[in-house]
């Protein structure tokens, strides 16, 4: 059965949303919201996911091959106010995208090199990182797995908290924060290493632990367990089809390659 490497990621990443139960899943960027919808349709269907405007849907819009809202299932009116409400109370999960992310877990989606008053590059700012990293689960979906990304160092910007004790907020502990997964183009990650380090838990296809740290600004537990990554099924694949009749996740990774690597990739 042949799958590519974004639909190998997508089933990955669905998966955060396993034993979540009923909470808003909002998965930020086209090949995460294709997880959120997935997980929705299939190994979670207590899952809340909305139109991207104000209604909760009892069934996920599809992410291409949709035009405007009329159709679709709307189950009840969600708007911003209630949003607000639903993350203030913990009972969202988010998958995001971030520019960095270091060793303690915490990300940047703010700005990159100099200094924070004058950066080389300009992002977008911390937006909802801060409020919705203290509040509710999140995940962390990352395209290209390289040292740029899982930085040396602290990020240049820290936009949400991590496990970090020297950044905690007032009243906070290491075990109030919750960061569930880390999937890449490489492996998926979680944060249950020793003293909440990063942990390698599966390895994609044809990707070897090597590469993994190569690619890794920082040292990285590995999983006791530590397994292949599970490849898409026939019903995953099936139901991402639906859901992506334009198959515009195969323009999301460069060159869309498949979810087998059959050569190792040098350093980043």
């Amino acid at each position: 059965m042949r799958f590519s490497l974004a639909e190998l990621m997508v089933c990955a990443a669905s998966r955060v949303f396993d034993d979540d139960g009923e909470v808003l899943a909002t998965g930020i960027g086209l090949l995460p919201r294709l997880a959120a919808s997935l997980a929705m349709l299939t190994s979670n269907t207590d899952l809340m996911m909305t139109d991207s405007q104000s209604f909760i849907l009892s069934r996920p819009n599809p992410v291409s091959g949709f035009r405007g809202h009329s159709g679709q299932a709307n189950e009840n009116w969600m708007g911003f106010s209630r949003i607000f409400d639903n993350v203030w109370s913990g009972s969202r999960h988010a998958l995001v995208g971030p520019s960095q992310i270091d060793r303690f877990g915490q990300t940047n989606i703010s700005a990159l090199g100099g200094t924070y008053a004058a950066p080389k590059v300009q992002l977008l700012g911390v937006r909802g990182f801060p409020g919705n990293s203290i509040c509710h689960a999140n995940s962390f979906f990352v395209p290209k797995h390289s040292k740029r990304v899982f930085v040396e160092r602290e990020c240049d910007v820290v936009c949400s908290i991590g496990y970090n004790p020297e950044r905690l907020p007032r009243g906070y502990a290491l075990e109030d924060i919750d960061i569930r997964q880390v999937i890449t183009d490489l492996c998926v990650m979680d944060f249950a290493g020793p003293q909440q380090h990063a942990r390698v838990v599966s390895l994609h296809p044809g990707v070897t632990l090597d590469e993994v740290r190569n690619n890794t600004g920082f040292d990285l537990a590995v999983s006791d367990t530590l397994a292949e990554t599970a490849v898409p099924t026939t019903e995953q694949l099936a139901v991402i089809a639906q859901l992506d009749p334009n198959n515009t996740r195969a323009k999301q990774l460069k060159d869309d390659p498949p979810g087998v690597r059959v050569s190792e990739r040098g350093p980043a």
